[in-house]
């Protein structure tokens, strides 16, 4: 099991969150094991969450209080692990993002938020809740933009990005906002920073036609996927589920162009961009 002995619990909400279920958890001389079957996970997920690399949902750690008889304690810190400018599903996903080795991520819509640009986001936010305010606004997309960090990091992990031709031609905002949106992607693309493919309408039928995925691999822990859909995203850790994603991934990577054809693909597209609003 995962052992948090080295673990500082006033180094941030999750640790302390972690060290406080670890001496609950052994308050009552229970193992790792024992508590994740009661409360049915598994006991390397419990001792993650004492280690602090994960984090818990909320009737999670209301299950686990129950278990314990810890009277609600666990549930009364979990606001603790609130960011205060990201959905609650999501924000274990950046944390996982800035630990991984590997992100290997299928965007069948929209342009992957870790690769959009400041006018992008803006306008996916208000596309999806028009009646945000500027200050909310201001917050989510400085987000997304604090999450970028790790793309241009050379200690980061390596990004690997499909794009459905459909992201490259839906006009988000206007076909300037879009044209700058694929050349920041192109500089990324020629400075060695990202891999794109991009998958063609006459491909056909493929393996993740229904959505995206974002899979991503670590050093010392297994690997995870996650799916998302309008107001709510899921982190998965079930290796067999785990591995039937991957499979998805990889025949949707077949079916895609090479990186080289998939760059003039991507060039076409500003060119088609830039033709529409400022035609020759």
């Amino acid at each position: 099991m995962v052992s948090p002995k080295k673990l500082d619990p006033s180094s941030s909400p999750a640790a302390f969150y972690g060290s406080e279920l670890r001496r609950l958890r052994e308050s009552v001389g229970i193992s790792q094991q024992a508590l994740g079957e009661r409360v049915f996970v598994s006991g390397a997920y419990i001792g993650q969450l004492e280690s602090a690399t994960r984090r818990p949902q909320l009737d999670l750690s209301r299950s686990i209080d129950k278990e314990l008889g810890t009277g609600g304690h666990l549930e009364r810190l979990h606001p603790l692990l609130r960011h205060p400018r990201m959905a609650d599903y999501f924000v274990e996903v950046v944390e996982q993002e800035a630990r991984a080795r590997t992100i290997s991520e299928y965007a069948a819509l929209v342009i992957p938020g870790l690769v959009q640009t400041r006018d992008y986001a803006e306008a996916i936010f208000l596309g999806a809740q028009p009646l945000l305010n500027e200050p909310e606004l201001a917050d989510r997309v400085a987000a997304r933009l604090e999450r970028q960090r790790i793309v241009e990091d050379p200690t980061g992990p390596v990004l690997w990005m499909v794009l459905d031709e459909a992201v490259l031609q839906r006009v988000v905002n206007s076909r300037r906002v879009m044209a700058e949106q694929l050349r920041h992607i192109i500089r990324l693309i020629t400075e060695r920073q990202i891999i794109v493919q991009v998958v063609q309408f006459d491909a056909g039928a493929h393996a993740m036609l229904e959505g995206m995925i974002s899979l991503m691999t670590f050093d010392n822990a297994p690997p995870l996927a996650y799916v998302e859909g309008p107001h709510i995203g899921h982190l998965i850790d079930e290796p067999t589920l785990v591995a039937k994603c991957r499979q998805s991934y990889d025949l949707v990577r077949a079916a895609a162009l090479s990186p080289e054809a998939s760059l003039a693909r991507i060039k076409s597209a500003v060119e088609e961009h830039e033709h529409a609003y400022d035609p020759q």
